[in-house]
C-alpha cells in the first residue's frame, strides 16, 4: 500500500503549527506535506522536521493572498511577474527543506479576461516554473479543485490539467490527483487512475461528502487504495482530510486499509 503522508495544515489543528511536526511524529507518520511554508524561516521548519525524523513531500508555490481569497495565481494574466518571482521563492525552500515535488494552483478566472487567457498564461508559467525547478531536479505538479468548493477555479477536472501538461510538454510536470476533488467534480475515480497513474505525481484524499477521513463518505477506500497499489503507484498519498471528531481518533481507517503511516 502507499505510504501516509500527514497534512500538518489539515491534522492536529488543535496544535500550533510549528508543534504539529512533533504530533505527527508520535502519531507514527514518517512523511509530512502542508499547504504554504512561507510564514516560517526554511531553516525552522528543516529544524522541526530532523528533530522529528520527518521527509517533507509536498508544499505549494506561493498561492497570491491566501486570507483573502486567492487560490493560485498561476493563470492569471495580470500577475505574471508575482508568479515568477514566487517561483524563486519556492525553490529557495524545496532545497533547504529537501522537498522535490511542488505543486501549482492555477486560481480563479479574473473577471474581464478570456479563457484563451488564462490558459496561455498557465501553459507560459507552469512551463517557466517546471523549467526552473527542473534544473534543480524538482517536479511540478498540477490540480484541478471543483467548482462547488472554490467556484471560478480555472481548472476543475483531471483532463483538464492532462491537457496543459501535454501543452507544456516538459517531462518534470504531473498530476497531483485530489480524490475529493475529483469525486465531487467528475467521479470515475479508478477509470480516472488507471488512465493516467504514470502520469500522476502525488495522491491527495478525503471522503465526501464533508471532506472528512476515509469512511466517513461515500468513496469506497479500501477498495480505490488497493487499486492505487495494484496499479503501481509509487508516489505519496496525503491526508488532506478535515478530521472528525479529532485528528487521533480520526486515524482508525488506517490499519483497516493496510496503509502504512
Amino acid at each position: 500500500m502507499p505510504t501516509l503522508a500527514a497534512n500538518l495544515t489539515m491534522l492536529f489543528g488543535e496544535a500550533p503549527f510549528l508543534e504539529r511536526f512533533e504530533r505527527a511524529r508520535r502519531s507514527g507518520f514518517s512523511h509530512v506535506e502542508y499547504l504554504l511554508p512561507y510564514d516560517h524561516e526554511a531553516t525552522e521548519l528543516r529544524r522541526r522536521l530532523d528533530a522529528n525524523q520527518l521527509t517533507q513531500v509536498l508544499f505549494n508555490l506561493p498561492c497570491g493572498d491566501w486570507p483573502a481569497g486567492d487560490r493560485g495565481i498561476a493563470a492569471s494574466p495580470d500577475r505574471v511577474d508575482e508568479f515568477r518571482a514566487g517561483v524563486a521563492t519556492a525553490m529557495a525552500y524545496a532545497r533547504t527543506l529537501g522537498v522535490t515535488r511542488l505543486n501549482c494552483l492555477a486560481g480563479k478566472r479574473v473577471p474581464g479576461r478570456s479563457d484563451d487567457e488564462h490558459r496561455d498564461t498557465l501553459v507560459d508559467n507552469v512551463r517557466f516554473a517546471a523549467s526552473a525547478l527542473g534544473e534543480h531536479g524538482i517536479e511540478l505538479l498540477l490540480e484541478a479543485i471543483n467548482r462547488f468548493d472554490v467556484p471560478g477555479f480555472f481548472l476543475n477536472r483531471t483532463e483538464e490539467v492532462a491537457a496543459v501538461i501535454d501543452d507544456v510538454s516538459l517531462p518534470n510536470v504531473r498530476i497531483q490527483y485530489d480524490v475529493y476533488h475529483a469525486q465531487r467534480e467528475e467521479g470515475e475515480l479508478i477509470a480516472t487512475l488507471r488512465r493516467h497513474v504514470r502520469r500522476i505525481g502525488h495522491i491527495q484524499i478525503a471522503d465526501n461528502p464533508g471532506r472528512h477521513q476515509p469512511g466517513t463518505g461515500e468513496i469506497n477506500y479500501p477498495v480505490l487504495l488497493r487499486q492505487i497499489d495494484e496499479l503501481g503507484y509509487e508516489g505519496y498519498v496525503g491526508l488532506e482530510y478535515v478530521p472528525v471528531p479529532d485528528t487521533v481518533s480520526s486515524f482508525g481507517w488506517i490499519e483497516a486499509c493496510g496503509c502504512r503511516r
